[in-house]
């Protein structure tokens, strides 16, 4: 820093009535406590472990990973405002910064939105000092500079200083010379006088003037960035005009760059093409009234709880494996799919929604297999609201991604469904915001997608900028943005529509509430604002839910086809009787089953009587019972049972002889090895459960009989997971800290800053720098008795039983017994020490 710096700096001081700091650690020690907390809640990292003054919170403030964390959650003009400090003078005056960003001709836009873009800058310690020495972090202004490696997002080369930094004097001359300036005695002076003209406005226009018009092309094409380009060994003659006086400068051999002062003088002065001091508006694709978006929302949100109900329900006796790797393997996705007659992306987002409620887990044996988990059962107990709100609140953390199912990951590896490496950390911030932006236009209207991906880009485009290892194909159509955080948006909307917080595209009621948002009068009158629990909310969002819901019924309607219509969803005793009775045929908004001889049997099976099944038909229509099926459960239930079968490794006993020779003359039951044994028992080589399905494909209705001779009743028991805990997200980057632990870890800081920067009297015997202050026993001892008498502080240097040296300011309450007792600053607490760990003590100076 040069004399006349340190006069202006000293100026500003005696302007302001404070000296302007000078470190970022001075900055921020004259930040208020609001100021402080705010930094801390905006890096939330820095907290981890709480800083002992505010000398470490600044250099854990300047450390890379803090920088690329606090840099990556910039909005793109508080980015481009960072930028653009990154290629001004250091520190540069706001008017400077304000040239660069607004160019010649000025933007009040840019003027209005610049104040906010450095305050927040400031307060995220990205950028210290006043507004005539503003001073990005060394560690950001490291990272956002033009190098060969890095290019800058302003397109911007190095400066004439640093490009001509390894060049020969002699060449220096010859270039200035070729520009038309005076030689120098030195090459810095030849340097600033080329820097002087290319920043001279009126000079440098002359100087183009006089340029051929080829050689103005080529500048056009560097002027924007890259400012690099490929030459010849025999450049030509309008790239050596540019060349010899300085507009291009080497690099090596084959390349040219063009120096910033020249590419800004071509630009107009500003740093970047196309400044975004606004954010972009979501525009609004369609509107619709409130009352069709929630009626559309209920309505999926019922078929993603009946979707996940006969998902888990088809895997009631264990579903698939477990692969190796972990996951589900593409074979068993694509039956999932099939099953639910979905795409396999949707099946694949189905599952993995299962997984993150808890619903779903693997089973954990050696055979390790998919299966419901005991809190599925719980979860068919709720109301269908709270089922629907059970689903969304998870999904609405969860940081895994379903659309990644599919694609690979860094090593090229497939990533499958409910498998690893499909968390993304920026998901559930995504999910909120594209929710909330959707929160923010007319209620009924739907966003336009190109703008809300604009606007997430906008917000966090450095978060954006990489689109992960998984790759998506877009299909025919328009080139949609493939940025990870564009990609996650357009999963978050398809996801949102499939569970119903958005109808028709736009935002839902419930979804207004479970988000915590205000709704509209009409939605909800007893709405009280933000400010609740997530439990809270979720109640909430279900209580709005439950009235648009269909409501569960009782009772179906036979008809003479053998065919029963559920009019709406059953009530749960109902639909799962109905279940075993008969097949499902179709689904939507009336349920369709088929009674058939095998759904029959089926119940049977479980125990029922035909008696219990005409009771049940008679209950439960709201039409007579059709004679033929009536004649079916009579007819089957006459034939179920006739037949006996046990294990001999099996055997089949009837007491009607003839229906076994029937079966012995059967062609189709020699694959079952029967030989008779009695009149009225065959014996088989096939084991029970063959032996049962081969004599029902044969057209027979048999029963299996236990060691006893009884009937076996074989009720469907549902195989359950031990039980499991949902996954827990993986975070992005430590938590953000609440208002208790914020209060206590500025006081915390500011009491170690108030020990670190006490100003301490000089001891009698020099102490050499950073170490700790050496006394004798006795004058330890009565500096610190007379310290207590006097109730004033002192500065000790203390080593703990682990050896760790440490510098405090306490002041001594009490001195006996080889311990002194006082209230310690650094850690805002009464602390008691052993005179022995003392390693010296220095009283403070006056004032």
């Amino acid at each position: 820093m040069g004399i006349g710096e340190l006069d202006r700096e000293a100026h500003v001081a005696e302007g302001t009535g404070a000296a302007a700091p000078r470190t970022l650690a001075e900055a921020l020690r004259a930040r208020g406590d609001e100021g402080l907390a705010a930094l801390l809640r905006a890096r939330p990292d820095l907290l981890n472990p709480v800083p002992n003054d505010l000398t470490q919170l600044a250099t854990r403030a300047g450390t890379r990973g803090s920088v690329v964390r606090a840099l990556e959650r910039l909005d793109r003009f508080a980015l481009q405002t960072a930028e653009a400090l990154a290629v001004a003078p250091d520190p540069a005056p706001y008017p400077v910064l304000l040239a660069l960003l607004t160019g010649d001709e000025g933007d009040p836009a840019i003027e209005a939105a610049l104040p906010g873009a450095v305050a927040l800058l400031r307060e995220q310690a990205l950028v210290w000092g006043e507004d005539d020495r503003l001073r990005l972090v060394r560690t950001a202004r490291e990272l956002l500079s033009p190098s060969p490696q890095h290019p800058s997002p302003t397109g911007l080369g190095p400066t004439v200083a640093e490009a001509t930094s390894g060049m020969s004097p002699g060449r220096v001359q010859e270039i200035i010379g070729a520009a038309g300036l005076p030689a120098t005695h030195d090459p810095v002076s030849a340097v600033a006088a080329l820097t002087g003209l290319f920043t001279d406005r009126a000079r440098m226009g002359a100087l183009l003037d006089g340029a051929p018009p080829e050689a103005l092309a080529v500048l056009d094409r560097l002027v924007w960035g890259p400012p690099y380009g490929e030459v010849t060994a025999n450049p030509a003659p309008p790239v050596r005009w540019l060349r010899d006086r300085g507009l291009l400068l080497p690099v090596s051999a084959r390349t040219m760059v063009l120096p910033r002062e020249v590419a800004l003088h071509l630009r107009g002065g500003r740093a970047h093409r196309a400044p975004e001091p606004v954010a972009p508006e979501v525009a609004v694709l369609r509107e619709h009234r409130p009352q069709v978006v929630d009626g559309a929302a209920a309505g999926q949100a019922y078929t993603a709880l009946a979707t996940v109900e006969e998902l888990l329900k088809s895997w009631d006796k264990g579903g698939p494996q477990v692969l190796r790797a972990g996951g589900l393997s593409v074979r068993d996705l694509r039956r999932t799919a099939a099953a639910l007659d979905v795409t396999e992306q949707v099946a694949a987002f189905w599952l993995e929604l299962c997984h993150g409620a808890g619903l779903l887990a693997s089973d954990g044996e050696a055979d390790e297999r998919y299966a419901p988990t005991p809190a599925y059962d719980d979860w068919l107990d709720l109301p269908p609201a709270e089922r629907w709100a059970r689903l969304v609140t998870p999904w609405l953390a969860s940081t895994r991604t379903s659309g990644l199912v599919g694609g690979q990951d860094a090593k090229g590896r497939a990533l499958s469904a409910l498998g690893p490496d499909l968390d993304r950390a920026a998901a559930p911030e995504v999910r909120h915001r594209v929710l909330g932006l959707l929160a923010t236009l007319p209620p009924g209207a739907a966003a336009d997608p190109e703008t809300l991906f604009a606007r997430l880009r906008w917000e966090r485009p450095l978060r954006g900028a990489a689109a992960g290892p998984a790759t998506e194909s877009t299909g025919p159509g328009p080139a949609l943005p493939d940025d990870l955080r564009s990609r996650l948006a357009r999963w978050a909307l398809a996801e949102a529509e499939l569970l119903g917080l958005t109808g028709r595209g736009a935002l839902s009621a419930p979804a207004r509430a479970l988000l915590n948002l205000p709704l509209a009068e009409a939605a909800s009158p007893a709405d009280e604002g933000g400010g609740v629990e997530e439990s809270v909310a979720a109640e909430r969002a279900a209580t709005l839910l439950a009235p648009l819901l269909p409501e569960a019924v009782d009772h179906v309607l036979l008809q003479a086809d053998l065919t029963a219509v559920a009019p709406g969803p059953l009530r749960r005793p109902l639909a799962d009787a109905l279940a075993v009775l008969a097949d499902v045929e179709s689904k939507g908004g009336a349920t369709v089953y088929r009674f058939t001889p095998g759904s029959v049997r089926r119940a049977l099976d479980s125990g029922l009587t035909a008696s219990d099944l005409h009771d049940f038909l008679t209950a439960h229509s709201r039409t007579p019972v059709p004679q033929p099926l009536a004649y079916l459960v009579d007819d089957v239930a006459r034939r179920h049972g006739h037949l006996r079968v046990g294990a001999a490794s099996a055997y089949v006993r009837c007491d009607d002889d003839t229906v076994l020779g029937e079966i012995l003359a059967d062609r189709r039951s020699a694959a079952l090895g029967l030989r008779r044994l009695a009149p009225t028992v065959l014996a088989a080589q096939a084991d029970p459960a063959a032996l049962l399905d081969g004599l029902r494909a044969m057209g027979y209705a048999p029963a299996a009989e236990s060691a006893e001779g009884d009937v076996l009743v074989t009720r469907a028991d549902a195989y359950r997971t031990p039980a499991r805990t949902a996954p827990v997200p993986v975070p992005d980057g430590p938590p953000a800290p609440d208002a208790t632990l914020l209060h206590a870890a500025v006081k915390a800081i500011r009491a170690g800053d108030r020990a670190a920067t006490a100003v301490r009297r000089e001891p009698s015997a020099p102490t050499p720098a950073g170490s700790l202050p050496r006394t004798s026993s006795a004058e330890t001892l009565a500096t610190v008795q007379a310290a207590a008498m006097t109730g004033s502080a002192v500065w000790i240097g203390y080593v703990n039983a682990d050896g760790a040296a440490s510098q405090r300011v306490i002041a001594p309450v009490r001195v006996e017994g080889g311990f002194v007792t006082g209230y310690d600053h650094t850690a805002d607490e009464m602390r008691t020490y052993p005179l022995h760990r003392i390693t010296g003590v220095a009283e403070l100076a006056d004032g």
